[in-house]
């Protein structure tokens, strides 16, 4: 009986470990440095740094956001990149978002493209708020910045659910490419929310794509990865870090929020901080 006693203290504690454990992850934003390194890069561009931000869902985390934007303010970005589903479409909560986007406006330029999400929501009542908040949106537009004479192409493209009716993801993704034109030869970096169309991202001639929405798979098993994401299934291929394909590589964020499932496993929500280089 003393035996069976020991060993259900023990079970418990290590329960009340792990549930301790998967809050303080939960609840912890982290910076991961990621390094891209293109000859096409403009030598000006050397050290041009992108804090990425994805799929923060209206979390929150600590006071009005605080310890996400302390990480953001530490890594001293020249722009952020949110790609998709700042709000989340099931507990939505748009003033918590504008007032995150405010707040990083004061720390550099953001720009901004919509997620899955924003497509279940009256987007057309939001964009003039978050322009008003400080995002650049970028709804299948591109703009040039200009840095030491040089410039690169900074697009962005709506998420493919935001076309209602007509063809594949695939074919409404490189419609919505076609509108932006081939940049005449400028090195491009494109925000598609949904890293799982990346060959579409490559037949247009992206140089680097900056995308989420997999949540790094919600749970990360150890040496496989991520257990399952949206429009990939089990066992994503693209769930986390830095691929590539011919010319183009791709950086996907395990993002930072919660939507259909409430806690992350080995999986703490991730500020990518991305830096260009030749």
């Amino acid at each position: 009986m003393k035996r069976r006693v020991f060993v259900l203290i023990i079970a418990a504690a290590l329960v009340l470990a792990l549930l301790i454990w998967l809050l303080w992850a939960n609840s912890s934003p982290a910076a991961t440095q990621v390094t891209v390194a293109s000859g096409a890069l403009p030598e000006a561009f050397e050290g041009f740094k992108i804090a990425h931000v994805s799929d923060l869902h209206n979390a929150v985390f600590g006071r009005k956001n605080e310890k996400l934007l302390s990480l953001i303010r530490a890594a001293k970005p020249d722009i952020i990149a949110i790609t998709g589903d700042l709000i989340d479409s099931r507990h939505t909560d748009i003033d918590s978002a504008l007032a995150f986007v405010e707040a990083a406006a004061e720390i550099a330029p953001v720009y901004y493209v919509t997620g899955n999400h924003e497509s279940r929501l009256d987007f057309d009542e939001i964009e003039p708020r978050l322009i008003a908040a400080g995002a650049r949106v970028l709804r299948n537009e591109a703009e040039d910045i200009g840095r030491g004479g040089e410039r690169i192409r900074l697009a962005g493209i709506d998420d493919p659910s935001f076309i209602r009716t007509g063809g594949t993801a695939e074919e409404r993704a490189a419609a919505e490419l076609e509108q932006l034109g081939d940049g005449g030869g400028t090195f491009t970096v494109l925000l598609a929310h949904r890293p799982e169309l990346v060959e579409v991202y490559a037949e247009y001639g992206a140089g680097l794509v900056l995308s989420g929405h997999a949540h790094g798979g919600q749970v990360r098993l150890p040496l496989l990865g991520g257990l399952y994401a949206p429009g990939q299934g089990l066992l994503p291929e693209y769930d986390s870090g830095l691929y590539s394909l011919g010319e183009t590589q791709m950086v996907v964020s395990r993002g930072l929020g919660n939507s259909v499932a409430p806690l992350r496993v080995n999986n703490r929500p991730e500020l990518v901080v991305v830096t260009l280089s030749r």
